[in-house]
């Protein structure tokens, strides 16, 4: 039996490991809306799934639960296809807890559909302008510096570049998992940014992740500088123009300016750059100088 038509998820992604950071991630574009929601599955010190074309979105939980139990990528894509009559209609790409990468394309997928797995990795992508695609997602992978998610995304960037889905592009998705990483280390769900719907997917995937570093990434060796002289007279005057501070001018490191710089830190939802010395992080300073610009608009 065909699948129905209104499952198919003709995409391009990549599974993706840092065996330094120990992070797992998923990284896709497709002309399809919300392929956020169906494509990416990824578990901390377990694994990471994409599933697509006729998506079967049991693969995620399934194959997860699998990977949890020491299969390796190979065999959990054995264990998943072996029951499913519809498997040549099917496309998954699996990365294990050991950073081994496998990837399925079955005989039923529109082409140009297929994949590469290596170490780290797998690619796959369907109903794609042609196989540069999928072999642009590999060599950006592999040659690209950065942490996971800057590679994953610029992986997709080269790919669509390289000649995408043939079908136009409409929706992207990036997830990342690692121990404690999401928000206040309550959660693996590091990152997970999603584009429904938009012109560009990709381009907007990567402004909403160069936000996500600004807000929620710890603050970097060296980005530090000392708040005092004439730079506590600038922070107080933009604090003190967008309300968060109504003490005075002054290079007095006080209560009341610490209080004000705090509301300013939470408010803005700097809480991951939050600090109680007289530090500042420089990203957090050019956001501060940037907000008295518009405050002056």
């Amino acid at each position: 039996m065909i699948p129905n038509k209104d499952h198919l998820v003709a995409t391009f992604s990549i599974v993706g490991y840092d065996p330094e950071a120990k992070e797992w991630g998923v990284a896709v574009q497709s002309k399809f809306l919300g392929v956020g929601a169906l494509v990416p599955w990824a578990k901390a010190g377990v694994g990471a799934i994409a599933t697509q074309s006729w998506c079967n979105t049991s693969f995620g939980p399934e194959g997860l639960k699998l990977l949890e139990e020491g299969l390796s990528a190979e065999k959990v894509l054995e264990k998943l296809l072996e029951n499913d009559e519809q498997r040549e209609y099917r496309q998954v790409g699996i990365v294990d807890a050991k950073g081994k990468g496998a990837t399925f394309t079955g005989k039923e997928c529109f082409n140009w559909a297929g994949g590469i797995g290596g170490e780290n990795f797998a690619c796959q992508g369907n109903i794609l302008v042609n196989p540069e695609t999928v072999e642009a997602l590999a060599d950006t992978f592999k040659n690209t510096k950065g942490d996971l998610a800057e590679r994953l995304v610029a992986a997709l960037d080269r790919a669509q570049s390289a000649g995408g889905d043939s079908r136009g592009k409409q929706s992207a998705a990036l997830l990342v998992v690692k121990d404690k990483g999401g928000y206040g280390g309550f959660n693996d769900r590091y990152i997970d940014l999603r584009v429904d719907d938009h012109v560009e997917p990709i381009k907007e995937l990567k402004r909403l992740l160069d936000l996500y570093k600004l807000y929620f990434y710890k603050t970097k060796p060296g980005n530090l500088v000392k708040i005092e002289g004439e730079l506590i007279l600038e922070i107080k005057e933009v604090l003190k123009k967008t309300g968060y501070f109504d003490g005075e001018i002054d290079e007095k490191f006080d209560d009341q300016f610490k209080d004000g710089l705090k509301r300013f830190y939470l408010t803005e939802n700097f809480d991951e750059r939050y600090r109680e010395d007289d530090n500042i992080d420089i990203e957090v300073l050019a956001f501060l100088r940037e907000l008295a610009k518009k405050s002056e608009e």
